[in-house]
This record gives C-alpha cells, structure tokens and sequence, in this order.
C-alpha cells in the first residue's frame, strides 16, 4: 500500500540534508541534452531525458534545492511524487478516470511534500516580488515562448494535446470539457504550444502563509486549521485516451481533495499538483516554480522578446571561452548578451540592433541586471556588455576581430518579411563572416525561416561551415538554431550572391 501524506512541517528543514528527490525539469525543447549537462557540471546529478520532448529528470538531495533553481536552462521545476513509465488506462471512459481517482490514496506523497515544505521555506528567505513589477497581460503577450516568432498563430496543433487546471469544486463548462488545441492559457496571460509533443505549464505557486502548515490534515498543529489552496493542473498529448485534460483534472482533483482535504482554488493556491500524461506514461508532481525561471532578466519586453532559457542554450552552443568578443548584431530586448554577461563574465559581450527602439529596451535591461548584481555585490565594478546601435550588414568592427555571433535572426513574420529574407540573410553571413576569425569563429544562429537560411548558407559557403544543428519548438514554430564554423577563408569582400 502506498504511503499517504505526513507532515512536511519545520522538521523538513532538518532532515532535508538526507532527504532526497527526483526533480522534473521543463526545458526548452531540443535543449533536452544541454540542460543534462548543465544538471551533470552544476548539481553533479546524471539526468533522464523524457519521451515527452522539454523535460528532464534527475535525483537531488534536498539541501541542493537552492542550486537548482539556479540553473540557466529550465524553466519550471516541479518534484515528482510518482511516475509510471507503461501506464495501462482502462478503455472506457468511466473507468479510466475511476482508475485516476483511486491512484491518489495509493501514491507516495509523504516525501514530495516534505521536499515542497522546504521549498517553501527557502523561498521566504528571499524578498517577496513586488506586485507592481509584473507586467500588465497586454506585455506579457508580447513575450514569445522561445524567440523572435513566438506569439505567432498556432491554430494549426494537433488535436490530440490538451492541457487543463481545474478547480475540481466546481463542475466544469461545456468548453472546459473539451479538447484545447489553442494552448494553454496560464495564470500569466501568455498562449503557449509545444506543436504535437506537449503544453507547457506556466507554473505560479503561492508560498503557504503557515510555514508550520501540515500538508497532511491541514492543521497548523496549534490547534488552529490551517487548509491548504490547491489545484490540479492536467498536461495531456496523445491519441488513445478516452478521456481529456480537463476531465481528468476535474476527477484526480476531486480525489486528491479528498485525500487531504484542501481547498479547491485556481489562482490563490498553496499547492500545484501536476498530472503529466504522455501516451501511457503517467507522472505525478507538486510544483516547485512559482512563475517560469525564463523571465529572470527581462523587465522591459519587445514584441519578440527571447527567453532567457533558450538563449543559455544558444550560448552554451558555441562553448564561450575566458577573453572571448561575442556579439549579438540583432539583440532586440537583448536576452542573448545579458544572459551571456551573467553566466560568462569572463568574456566581453557586444549588443546592437538598427531598430532605436530595440537598443533603447536593451539599455534598460541591461541597467536592471546592473543594479541586481550591485545589490548582491556592493563592491561590483559593472557588467561586460556594452549596447550599440547599427547596421547589421555594415558593422562598426574590425574584421576579424570578434570569437562568436549569437543572434536571434528574423523569422519574416512579426519582424521584416520572408521576401527581404532573401537579401538579408546572405549579407548578415558574409558581415558576420567578415567580423569573426577566421579559422576559430562561431556563430549560432536561430530562425524559422529555414529555407532561406540554407540557400543563404550555400551562397557562403566559402566561409561558413555547419557544424550542427538543433531543431526547436519557438511558440508552436518549428525552428532552428544552427551552429557555425568559421573557414580560414578571407572574406572581406563584399559580393552580389544570387
């Protein structure tokens, strides 16, 4: 029989030196492999990488919990209570879900909540955001779930995928009942797709207000009832289930609030329970995140804004080295070079964009990371970034001077058109050809526009060579980032290449 839930009170905080966990990690998906890395160099922790594409999984002990919400390549963490790899639903509807509800008695939450204690305890520690800092939902859209496209139209996805948060108090509507090929709508305000492999959840946990809280019987053990907010967020993507998301939300949500009895509540909640269901493996979590960990940097959005995520993934691409020249010719908001100043301080950073507007956003970003690495440095003597405005296809820099180019490139919707594509993208390869030493330079670039990017490609190919690529999901988009080599090949020279 499976154990039920105790209490995860104060004492988790001593015993979390011997308390373990196997944390889940959503991540950019195709960084799947560079996230395991970061987990492997930075927690010393060897990662499983899911079916489901965009997440990983890896065993910590509970005292590393600080350490992981510190890596650069996830964007929400969650503890896993219980995963089963070969789950076998029942064929009718009715008993499916009845199968679901009688799963919560009989899984291992004692631990999980003893880990989500203490999470909670550590996140006290640190000063409460401010809720006037949060962006108003007309900005928040405007921030893309990977790159320069994101909030592009997705009403193409597949049908099979849905996603669901249900108050499970509450019967829910007609539309909640059925599938929800759109996205998924979080607390947030922004649309998301994951195309046919997943939703990602935007995650926002409210810490409890009882630290001494018992997750168990809801009592503060003073004697005083203290009843944890919950909801239960349903993550569905396959063809062979009988039920939805939000069905099956609505029904493991019911069980759970009977097995704890807490209190259904969609927004206020103290508690996220995760039910992830790909195909037939099954994975039962509590959330850790209480927003999304991409946001870290940007205060000031464009309306292509790139996740911090996915820049770590591009940067790490291309193997920055100590004393390293990168520069971003496109920054826009400037995600890749602020992200490449926090984590690679031994290199020096260079952002430009021809848009004013852009470099304006930029500065005030960069100004935001300034001023939080003063706060945690008094002694900080600034940040190796500098922000330039230019002509992408006229740099002000020396050729051969610069190690790497890590850029976003237009994708031809939102910004500019696939039609000025076709001339752009062949003069930005033989300016960034131009800038970059021959023989040792990179470039890692990400677009959508794909079929551009390898015509442009092989008209220089005389002095860039493909080393690899990594296919990715931007916002329901099938992108790439490509990473460069650049030949020993002169190219300052300027030609007509079509």
């Amino acid at each position: 029989m499976a154990e039920a839930a105790g209490d995860p009170g104060p004492a988790a905080a001593r015993e979390g030196a011997e308390l373990a966990a196997v944390i889940g990690a959503t991540v950019p998906t195709g960084f799947e492999h560079t996230a395991a890395e970061e987990v492997q160099e930075k927690l010393g922790s060897a990662s499983r990488i899911s079916k489901d594409r965009g997440k990983i999984y890896f065993e910590v002990v509970a005292r590393s919990l600080p350490q992981v919400h510190r890596l650069r390549s996830v964007d929400n963490l969650f503890v896993v209570v219980q995963e089963f790899k070969d789950y076998q639903f029942k064929e009718t509807k009715e008993d499916a879900l009845k199968d679901l509800e009688d799963l919560v008695k009989k899984l291992p939450w004692t631990d999980p909540l003893k880990v989500w204690e203490l999470n909670n305890s550590l996140k006290k520690k640190k000063t409460k955001r401010k809720k006037h800092n949060l962006q108003s939902p007309a900005s928040r859209e405007k921030l893309s779930d990977g790159g320069e496209e994101g909030g592009a139209d997705q009403s193409n996805t597949n049908d099979q995928e849905d996603c669901a948060q249900t108050p499970v108090s509450v019967e829910p509507t007609g539309g909640q009942d059925s599938e929800n090929p759109q996205g998924v709508t979080s607390r947030n305000g922004v649309e998301e797709e994951e195309e046919n492999e997943q939703s990602d959840v935007k995650v926002e946990v409210q810490a409890s207000s009882e630290s001494g809280a018992k997750a168990g019987d809801g009592q503060t053990g003073e004697g005083e009832a203290k009843v944890l907010r919950f909801r239960v967020t349903c993550n569905r993507a396959g063809e062979k289930h009988s039920f939805t998301s939000n069905e099956a939300a609505r029904d493991f949500g019911g069980a759970v609030q009977e097995h704890f009895q807490w209190k259904a509540d969609m927004t206020n909640f103290d508690v996220e329970v995760l039910l992830n269901i790909h195909n037939n493996e099954v994975v039962v979590g509590i959330a850790l995140t209480e927003e999304s960990l991409h946001r870290r940097n940007i205060t000031h959005f464009g309306p292509t804004t790139l996740r911090s995520t996915l820049a770590y993934g591009m940067l790490r691409l291309c193997d920055p080295q100590p004393t390293d020249i990168i520069v971003d010719p496109m920054c826009g908001t400037g995600a890749i070079p602020i992200e490449g100043a926090a984590e690679w301080p031994y290199c020096y950073h260079i952002a430009g964009d021809n848009n004013p507007q852009a470099v304006k956003r930029a500065a005030n970003n960069i100004c935001s990371l300034l001023r939080k690495s003063e706060s945690k440095d008094s002694t900080a003597q600034g940040i190796p970034l500098d922000i330039i405005q230019w002509d992408i296809c006229n740099l002000p820099l020396r050729t051969g001077s610069v190690d790497v180019v890590v850029t976003d490139m237009p994708f031809g919707k939102r910004i500019g058109s696939k039609k000025k594509n076709w001339d752009l993208y062949p003069a930005c390869l033989m300016e960034m050809g131009r800038i970059c030493t021959p023989g040792t330079g990179r470039a890692v670039l990400l677009t959508q526009d794909k079929k551009c990017f390898a015509k442009a490609l092989s008209r220089v190919g005389h002095i860039w060579r493909r080393a690899q690529t990594v296919w990715v999901n931007v916002g329901g988009l099938h992108a790439a980032v490509y990473l460069l080599r650049r030949t020993w090949e002169r190219a300052e020279d300027r030609k007509s290449f079509w």
